[in-house]
C-alpha cells in the first residue's frame, strides 16, 4: 500500500511539473508572440484559468481567425464577466463583427464604453452605421481584387515609385515568422497594367531586404530617399527587448548610383517600443508615422515629426485624440491634397481595422470619416494609398475571398462630371443674378435647378453617355434652351453661357407702360354693355396671339379696365366679363390655358383723372377703357 500510494504520488509530482511547465512554455511563446504555438499548448492545460482564456482568444484574434476567437471569448466574458478588463468586450465585438454578427456585436460594443466610462464618438448600431456612412461618401469607390499582385501568402502595404509601385510580401522562401508561420515580409516592386494590376514583378534590392521584415516605404518625389519599416536587426543580429520582443523601426536609405545605399535608423526609434509605417507630407517637410511609443493614447497611435533643412529631425508629436483612439492607428498616407488616409480599430467601424479619412490643414485634423463599406470590410483594411488626380489607388485587406491571408486591392472613384456656366444679358452682357436655371435629362424630366446667386454662376452634376437640355429662365426674359450630350472620353466638362434677352428688347411691340411691361397693340373695343370679340379686335388679338406662339413659356394677364361712369359693382363685373372673353379667344387660337390670366380692374385703376361722372371730356373717359396685355413672366 505505501509503495502504491508512493508511485501516485510520484505520478502526481511529475504530471503537476509538468502542466506547470507547459503552461510556463506556452506564456513564454504567447510573450515572442509564436501565438499560434502557443495556442496549441495553451488548449492543453485541462483546468483553464481567466488568463488562459485570455489568451487563447488573442492568440486566434491577433491572427485573424475570429471564429475561433469569438468561441474562447465568449467562454472567457461567461466565465468572467465581472473581473475580466473592458478590452476583452472591445476584442469579442470586433471578433463577433469578423462572423457577421453584427448585433451581439454591437451589444458588447456598447457594453465597453459603459465599463470604460467614455461616450462613443458614433453610432454604435453597425448596420445603420454603414447606411449613415454611404450618405456621407458623395463618390463611391469600385473595389478591383488584383490577380497578379497576390499569392497565397501575404501581400500588402504598397506605396508609388515613379511608373512603379513597391509593396510587401511573403512569397520568398526562407526562415519563418512564429507569429503567422510565414516567411519574412520582404519589398517588392511592380510595373502597372493598363487595369492597375501588376506585371514584372521583382525583388526590390537585396541592400534593403534583410533576414527579418522589411515593409511599407515611401519614397521622396525624386526617387532618391526612402523611408522603409524593419525589424530592429543590426549587424545581422535581431535586438531583442526584456520580454524578447524585437519591435520595428524606420530606417531610410539613399540612392547612390543606382544603389540603394547610406541606410540609417531614425534617432527616434527604440528598442523598447515600435516605430512603423512612416508616410510623407506633400511638401515631404515632416514624417508621419504609428508607434506605440509612451506618449501613446492606445496600443498605436499617428505622430507627426519634422524633417528639418539639414537633415535632423525634430521631437515626435501625438496627432491627439481627434485622431488617436485607446486601440490601434496605423499605416498613415497624406495624399497630395493634405488629407490625412490611416487604419483604426478604435474608431468606429466595420469590423478589424477600418480604413478612415481626415482632411490636414495648417496643421489641424477634421474629424475622421469611415471611408464605407464600399472600400471596407468586416476584417482588416489597411495600407491605403491614393492618387488623387488619377482618382485611383490601392488598399490592403485580408477580406474574405483574397487569395492569401492579406491581398492588394485597387480602387478607383466613380467620376464627377458638371456642367457648368454664367447667366448673362444678351443685349448688355451684364450678369443676371437671380436667374433660374434648371436641368432637364433626356425625357425633359427636371433632374435639378438652382437660383443663380451674384456671380451669375451656375453648376450641376452630370453622368456620362447622357443627353440633356439646360435652360435659363427669368421674369420678362425670353428662355433660353441648350442641348448637349456627355461621351465616354471626358468631353462632358462643359462651360455653357445662357445668354437671355429681355422680351422688350426682343420684340418692338413689348413696352413698358405705366410701369408694367406690356404687349402694346391698338385698343380693342367691345359694343356697349357687351363683352364679346368683335371681328376689329380679333384682328388687334391676333398680334398677341403671334408673340406668345413666339414665346411659349411667356405668361400674360390680361387686364380689364372700364371708366367710371355707370355703378361702380356694374363697371367691376363687366370688366371681368370682357377680360374673361379676351382669354377664351386667345386660348381658343391655341394659346396654353395656363399662359394667359384673366382680371377685371373695373373702375379702380384710371390712368387721369376722370374718377367721377360729368368731369371729363368724352376723349378723356375714353383713355380709362382699355385692355392691357401685361407679360408676368
Amino acid at each position: 500500500m505505501k509503495k502504491t500510494l508512493s508511485t501516485l504520488f510520484i505520478v502526481f509530482f511529475f504530471t503537476q511539473l509538468m502542466v506547470a511547465q507547459n503552461l510556463k512554455r506556452a506564456n513564454h511563446l504567447f510573450e515572442k508572440r509564436a501565438y499560434l504555438d502557443a495556442a496549441e499548448l495553451f488548449l492543453n492545460e485541462e483546468i483553464k484559468s481567466q488568463q488562459v482564456y485570455e489568451k487563447l482568444g488573442d492568440c486566434y484574434y491577433f491572427n485573424t481567425k475570429m471564429k475561433d476567437a469569438s468561441n474562447w471569448y465568449k467562454i472567457l466574458i461567461q466565465k468572467f464577466e465581472i473581473t475580466v478588463d473592458a478590452t476583452y468586450f472591445f476584442k469579442y465585438s470586433q471578433a463577433l463583427k469578423g462572423i457577421n454578427d453584427f448585433k451581439e456585436a454591437d451589444k458588447w460594443s456598447k457594453k465597453y464604453y459603459e465599463k470604460k466610462q467614455i461616450s462613443p464618438k458614433s453610432n454604435l448600431e453597425t448596420l445603420s452605421f454603414i447606411d449613415s456612412l454611404n450618405t456621407q461618401i458623395d463618390r463611391p469607390y469600385l473595389v478591383h481584387h488584383l490577380v497578379n499582385a497576390n499569392t497565397t501568402n501575404s501581400d500588402f502595404g504598397t506605396s508609388f515609385f515613379g511608373n512603379k509601385v513597391v509593396f510587401a510580401s511573403t512569397r520568398n522562401i526562407g526562415e519563418t515568422y512564429d507569429w503567422n508561420k510565414q516567411p519574412y515580409l520582404d519589398l517588392y516592386q511592380a510595373e502597372q497594367t493598363e487595369s492597375g494590376d501588376f506585371s514584372n514583378i521583382s525583388v526590390f534590392s537585396n541592400s534593403i531586404n534583410s533576414k527579418t521584415h522589411e515593409s511599407n516605404a515611401v519614397f521622396t518625389k525624386d526617387g532618391k530617399t526612402m523611408y522603409f519599416t524593419r525589424n530592429n536587426f543590426i549587424e545581422g543580429k535581431k535586438i531583442r527587448d526584456k520580454n524578447k520582443v524585437t519591435h520595428l523601426k524606420i530606417f531610410k536609405a539613399q540612392l547612390i548610383d543606382s544603389r540603394w545605399t547610406n541606410i540609417t535608423e531614425l534617432p527616434f526609434n527604440s528598442n523598447n517600443y515600435s516605430v512603423e509605417h512612416p508616410a510623407l507630407s506633400p511638401d515631404e517637410k515632416q514624417l508621419f508615422f504609428s508607434s506605440d511609443m509612451p506618449e501613446s493614447i492606445g496600443s498605436f497611435d499617428l505622430f507627426v515629426v519634422n524633417i528639418n533643412e539639414d537633415g535632423t529631425y525634430g521631437t515626435p508629436k501625438n496627432l491627439g485624440s481627434k485622431i488617436n483612439t485607446e486601440q490601434r492607428e496605423q499605416f498613415p498616407f497624406i495624399s497630395i491634397e493634405n488629407n490625412l488616409y490611416f487604419a483604426s480599430d478604435g474608431h468606429f467601424g466595420l469590423g478589424g481595422l477600418d480604413i478612415f479619412k481626415s482632411e490636414y490643414l495648417n496643421g489641424n485634423f477634421s474629424t475622421p470619416i469611415n471611408l464605407s463599406d464600399k472600400i471596407n470590410s468586416n476584417l482588416d483594411d489597411f495600407a491605403f494609398i491614393i492618387d488623387e488626380e488619377k482618382e485611383t489607388g490601392y488598399f490592403s485587406s485580408n477580406r474574405l475571398g483574397g487569395i492569401g491571408d492579406d491581398d492588394i486591392y485597387r480602387f478607383t472613384q466613380l467620376k464627377k462630371y458638371y456642367v457648368q456656366g454664367l447667366v448673362k444679358n444678351k443685349n448688355t452682357d451684364e450678369l443676371l443674378p437671380g436667374s433660374l436655371v434648371t436641368l432637364f435629362d433626356n425625357n425633359r424630366n427636371t433632374i435639378s435647378d438652382m437660383i443663380v446667386g451674384e456671380d451669375a454662376v451656375y453648376s450641376f452634376e452630370i453622368s456620362n453617355n447622357e443627353n440633356y437640355k439646360i435652360r435659363g429662365t427669368r421674369r420678362l426674359f425670353s428662355p433660353y434652351d441648350v442641348e448637349f450630350s456627355t461621351d465616354n472620353e471626358g468631353n462632358i466638362n462643359k462651360n455653357i453661357l445662357l445668354i437671355l434677352e429681355s422680351y422688350e428688347d426682343a420684340e418692338k411691340k413689348i413696352v413698358e407702360e405705366n410701369g408694367k411691361i406690356q404687349i402694346k397693340i391698338n385698343p380693342i373695343y367691345f359694343d356697349f354693355n357687351k363683352w364679346n370679340i368683335r371681328t376689329d379686335a380679333a384682328v388687334e388679338l391676333e398680334n398677341i396671339v403671334t408673340v406668345m406662339k413666339k414665346y411659349p413659356d411667356m405668361v400674360i394677364e390680361i387686364g380689364a379696365h372700364t371708366d367710371c361712369r355707370g355703378p361702380e359693382e356694374y363697371n367691376l363685373n363687366l370688366s371681368h366679363k370682357r377680360a374673361k372673353s379676351v382669354r377664351e379667344y386667345l386660348v381658343s387660337q391655341g394659346i396654353p390655358n395656363d399662359n394667359v390670366k384673366s382680371v377685371g380692374y373695373g373702375e379702380m385703376q384710371p390712368l387721369n383723372h376722370c374718377i367721377k361722372e360729368g368731369i371729363c371730356k368724352e376723349e378723356e373717359y375714353d383713355i380709362n377703357r382699355r385692355c392691357e396685355f401685361v407679360i408676368l413672366y
